[in-house]
């Protein structure tokens, strides 16, 4: 067969490709699929919550790139509760604030305290959990008290409170700040000699100190705001997640979630 001839049928072979797959595709079924965290049926309310999965227990994504810990499950029982679905997308800790102002996400629940700077640009709900702060350190370090971290390098997660903390700490005791966006990345620095001693949230550093066979010993300066969900300013949303919560502390529901997780409440 001529060249030609093969030209003609391989092109119309390709229309009518073309024109199965074009009349194929089922646009309900795409949308449908994009995000595994949306529960709530079509039409249903959706919460966008935003968060940084760096943080256990209270959120990471685990082998199978689920989201799970504490606030996720917290989380899910209040948007089941007000009969809402929940979508979370992952993101650095110091973007978050950001992600509500510009009406990226409805909430944000990412161990986050309710400190006096952040309430001017987002609004906190009721605290549903108080953690406190640690220091860590490499196992047989001569740190052992917060006196010991003079002329240190100490690492922090940017954007959280330990951050604002050190920068008050630093009056004191004149040590250098070293601050990394994942709470992850603060071990790894450890770990590597690249700084002597990281300041994290107590629940975070304890598992982490397990894990690692690493040390520490806690702030002994003062105790943190507790962690709340973080709204844009003026969001409706604050008062329903609120009345669940109210109802989550008195019936039990935190602290079941707290004993699952394996939280110290301090």
């Amino acid at each position: 067969m001529h060249k030609k001839h093969w030209g003609i049928i391989l092109l119309f072979g390709f229309m009518l490709v073309s024109l199965v797959a074009c009349g194929g595709e089922d646009p309900t079924e795409s949308s449908a699929e994009a995000s595994e965290e949306i529960e709530a049926p079509s039409g249903e309310q959706v919460i966008q919550m935003a968060t940084s999965a760096d943080f256990p227990p209270f959120e990471s994504i685990n082998e199978h790139g689920e989201f799970v810990g504490f606030d996720i499950d917290l989380a899910h029982k209040i948007a089941e509760e007000l009969g809402y679905g929940l979508e979370i997308q992952d993101m650095n800790f110091d973007g978050l604030i950001g992600a509500l102002q510009s009406e990226r996400a409805d909430m944000v629940m990412a161990g986050m305290s309710a400190t006096e700077e952040r309430q001017e640009n987002v609004d906190f709900s009721t605290s549903y959990h108080s953690s406190g702060e640690m220091f860590i350190t490499q196992n047989g370090s001569d740190i052992t008290s917060i006196e010991d971290i003079e002329g240190k390098t100490v690492g922090v997660q940017l954007g959280t409170i330990q951050e604002e903390g050190a920068e008050i700490l630093q009056e004191e005791y004149d040590f250098e700040i070293h601050a990394v966006d994942e709470a992850t990345n603060i071990i790894q620095e450890l770990i590597t000699n690249r700084i002597d001693v990281g300041y994290m949230d107590t629940t975070v550093a304890e598992g982490y100190i397990e894990k690692q066979d690493l040390a520490g010993f806690e702030d002994p300066t003062e105790a943190s705001p507790g962690m709340a969900i973080a709204f844009p300013k003026g969001s409706d949303l604050q008062d329903e997640v609120n009345e669940v919560i109210d109802q989550f502390i008195e019936d039990g529901t935190i602290l079941e979630l707290e004993e699952k997780w394996e939280l110290d409440e301090s």
